[in-house]
């Protein structure tokens, strides 16, 4: 009996399986994960878009001249063209508490890390878009800036204001805000703002104007990456808005910025 139990005893632990041990990703595959999750929310914006009516058409990522933008041009997330106003869509993929107010030029993620107020940035695109559109079409402009649910807002209770033409939504409300906003607009004004003709007109005016160049688009990301203000919180290195979403996005680094080597410190840090 016991060399029967010995043997099972034996075989037990043969078959015990060894864990799993996985290191950190490197920052590089790190960032392949953040990027992923900037391509999943804007999936969602997307398909949000797609599922409006038929006369309402829709554009994302037209970049476009805009001589007052550092790189001379403006590169717009999404705009939606509609019988009651133009909405353009800046998208934002941080995570934490977002604290800002509407005159504020600079918000901040969980109190610490300095961002541009977001409709600051997004009112240049604005008036990209009118010097191609026309400035008659101003008044029917709507600002949207879209957040990620790993979000929570402190922020002035005017942007999440319905009636406001600067509203501030998580990507996952998107169609409901727009759609909420359409049926203000319905009620104070009798007819459409903008005809099937009009929407047609603007939509083939930012497509005509779209920058499709590879060498111009690579040239305006080169000078985003010079005009970045973001330095590594350890060796003050400048790191470009990339490195700098990557950072924000990823607890581990507790809303700070750091260059390629110091996340892997960090990181390294974090297992022990």
């Amino acid at each position: 009996m016991f060399a029967k139990w010995f043997r099972k005893k034996k075989k037990a632990s043969q078959t015990e399986k060894v864990p799993n041990i996985q290191k950190n990703p490197s920052p590089q595959k790190r960032e392949g994960v953040s990027k992923r999750k900037g391509e999943i929310g804007e999936y969602k914006i997307n398909i949000q878009l797609d599922q409006m009516p038929k006369e309402y058409l829709h554009i994302s990522d037209p970049m476009i001249k805009n001589s007052k933008a550092k790189s001379g041009y403006s590169q717009i997330d999404h705009v939606l063209i509609t019988n009651y106003g133009i909405f353009v869509i800046e998208t934002k993929n941080y995570q934490g508490t977002v604290y800002g107010g509407k005159d504020r030029k600079t918000w901040s993620v969980n109190g610490k890390f300095k961002m541009m107020n977001p409709f600051y940035q997004n009112y240049g695109h604005l008036q990209a878009l009118i010097s191609i559109i026309g400035k008659e079409y101003e008044d029917h402009l709507i600002s949207i800036v879209s957040f990620t649910k790993r979000c929570t807002f402190k922020i002035d209770t005017d942007l999440r204001d319905i009636k406001q033409n600067q509203l501030i939504v998580y990507d996952v409300e998107l169609s409901e805000f727009i759609n909420r906003k359409i049926n203000v607009q319905k009620l104070i004004h009798i007819e459409p703002l903008l005809t099937n003709k009009e929407i047609n007109y603007i939509y083939d005016q930012i497509n005509k104007h779209h920058i499709t160049d590879p060498d111009v688009m690579d040239k305006h990301v080169e000078a985003l990456k010079r005009n970045s203000t973001a330095t590594c919180d350890i060796c003050h290195k400048e790191v470009s808005d990339k490195v700098k979403r990557f950072c924000m996005s990823h607890k581990q680094f507790k809303s700070k910025v750091y260059c390629y080597p110091h996340q892997k410190v960090i990181l390294e840090k974090s297992i022990y």
